[in-house]
């Protein structure tokens, strides 16, 4: 490993996070990880988990897992117009991306942990066969990104600063013209 702070961790690491996935809903294993001190600090252990619970949050919709993962306090602090404050936003969030893609899967592309922030950077595919407002679906292939943000306090994601491609979605899903 390099002798700097920063650890680049590979198939060991990838081994270890599949291990503490739990076995009814496995939670999803980053690509990449990078953290700023060692991975045994039970602190960095927490931040990866509750990064890892919202991100399978987002593929599977399982509600337990996004409030597992979010503190009670959470705030979206890049809060979409007409999306409601805390954790009531990110499910109806799921929901509809849910509806609209039924085989919505969020993949970890790449984690970093640096003091109590975690960036994770996401790739979301699927098919939009589902109805999204007024558009219905007929199938269309989904592939897009989104970065995130996170502030974690005590294990769990305090504050969410987050990006999505939704150009590129709304393209996809031929709601918008190429």
């Amino acid at each position: 490993m390099p002798s700097s702070p920063i650890r680049r961790l590979g198939a060991a690491l990838t081994l270890a996070l599949s291990s503490t996935a739990q076995a009814a809903n496995p939670l999803l294993v980053p690509a990449t990880v990078i953290v700023d001190r060692p991975l045994h600090d039970a602190t960095v252990q927490a931040q990866i988990l509750a990064a890892r619970r919202y991100a399978s949050f987002w593929s599977s919709g399982d509600e337990a897992l996004a409030r597992a993962a979010l503190a009670d306090d959470f705030t979206d602090r890049t809060l979409p117009p007409g999306r409601a404050q805390g954790l009531p936003g990110p499910l109806a969030a799921a929901k509809l991306m849910h509806a609209a893609i039924p085989d919505l899967n969020c993949q970890i592309e790449q984690l970093l942990v640096a003091g109590d922030r975690v960036v994770v950077h996401l790739r979301f595919t699927g098919h939009f066969s589902g109805r999204f407002g007024a558009t219905e679906g007929h199938g269309q292939t989904v592939d897009f990104i989104a970065t995130d943000i996170y502030r974690v306090a005590d294990g769990r994601i305090a504050d969410n600063w987050h990006l999505e491609d939704n150009l590129t979605l709304l393209r996809q899903m031929q709601v918008i013209a190429p």
